[in-house]
C-alpha cells in the first residue's frame, strides 16, 4: 500500500498539487487520470521521490518515505519498478543488457543467476528470442515489453507506469494493459499507472483517481466512473472518448 497525505507541491509560486490525500491499494492496478497539466505526472514523480513535496508525506507500507534520508530511501527504491513513457532503454545495449542493468547495479548475484532472472522476465513478457536485439530493431510494443521486463527484474513490491501506452496502436495498447494487470496480480504489487487512455481505465482500472487542476477531484472504480455525478470528470471522459474516435476515423 502507498499512501499520500496532504501533498502540496509548487513550482515558481504556482501550486501544482493542492492538498492531495489518496491511498493506492496493494495487488491492484491504481490509475491516475486527468487532463494534460492537471498535475498527475507531478504526483507520480512525488510518490517516487523525484520531486520533494512542499508539505505532506508519502508512506510505503507504514514507512514514511518523505522523512527518510538518502540511504534509507535507497532500500525502498530497490523495491520499486518503473516504466517510463518512452521505454527509456539504452540504445547501445542489447535487450538482455537493458533488462539486466538493475541486477548489475543493485545486487551481488552471479552472472548465471542474473541471466536466469533476465531470461525468466523476458519469457514472462513473451520476448524469449529477443535477447541479442537492440532497441532500434524493436517495435514500439516490444520496447514497452522490454521496459516491463526490466521493471520487474528485481521482483519489486511497487510498480510505477508513466503513460505506458503512449504512441502505441489500440491493439498493442491492450496487450500492454493486460500484461501489466496480469503481473500486478501475479506478484501482488502495488501498481500505479499515470494515463489519459480511457480504454485502460475501462479495461484494467481497479481503482481510479481523477486529478483536476492539481486537486483530487474524484476516486472510485471503473464500474462507478460512467455513473459519477461529477461534471469535470464527465467532461474529461467525454472529451477522451471523442478524441479517441476522431483519431480512429483519421487513421
Amino acid at each position: 500500500m502507498i499512501r499520500a497525505e496532504h501533498i502540496v507541491k509548487s513550482f515558481d509560486g504556482r501550486v501544482v498539487l493542492d492538498d492531495i490525500t489518496v491511498e493506492f491499494e496493494t495487488g491492484k492496478t491504481n490509475l491516475i487520470i486527468g487532463r494534460s497539466g492537471s498535475g498527475k505526472t507531478v504526483l507520480l514523480k512525488t510518490l517516487v521521490g523525484l520531486h520533494e513535496p512542499d508539505s505532506g508525506d508519502v508512506w510505503y507500507d507504514g514507512v514514511n518515505f518523505t522523512r527518510l534520508g538518502f540511504r534509507e530511501r535507497k532500500e525502498i527504491r530497490k523495491d520499486i519498478g518503473m516504466i517510463f513513457q518512452g521505454g527509456a532503454l539504452l540504445d547501445s545495449s542489447t535487450v538482455e543488457e537493458n533488462v539486466k542493468l538493475p541486477l548489475d547495479l543493485f545486487t551481488a548475484k552471479s552472472e548465471r543467476e542474473k541471466m536466469e532472472r533476465v531470461n525468466f522476465c523476458l519469457q514472462r513478457v513473451r520476448l524469449e528470442n529477443a535477447n541479442k536485439l537492440y532497441p532500434a530493431e524493436l517495435s514500439g510494443g516490444m520496447i514497452k515489453r522490454v521496459a516491463i521486463a526490466r521493471a520487474i527484474v528485481m521482483n519489486p513490491r511497487y510498480l510505477f507506469c508513466d503513460e505506458p501506452n503512449s504512441g502505441l496502436d489500440p491493439q498493442t495498447s491492450i496487450v500492454i494493459d493486460n500484461l501489466i494487470h496480469e503481473i500486478t496480480h501475479e506478484y501482488g504489487m502495488t501498481t500505479i499507472i499515470n494515463t489519459h487512455d480511457m480504454n485502460s481505465v475501462m479495461e484494467i482500472g481497479e481503482k481510479i483517481v481523477y486529478i483536476h487542476e492539481g486537486r483530487k477531484w474524484w476516486e472510485g472504480t471503473k464500474s462507478e466512473i460512467l455513473h459519477a455525478e461529477n461534471r469535470e470528470l464527465n467532461d474529461f471522459v467525454f472529451a477522451s472518448a471523442m478524441a479517441k474516435r476522431a483519431k480512429q476515423v483519421a487513421e
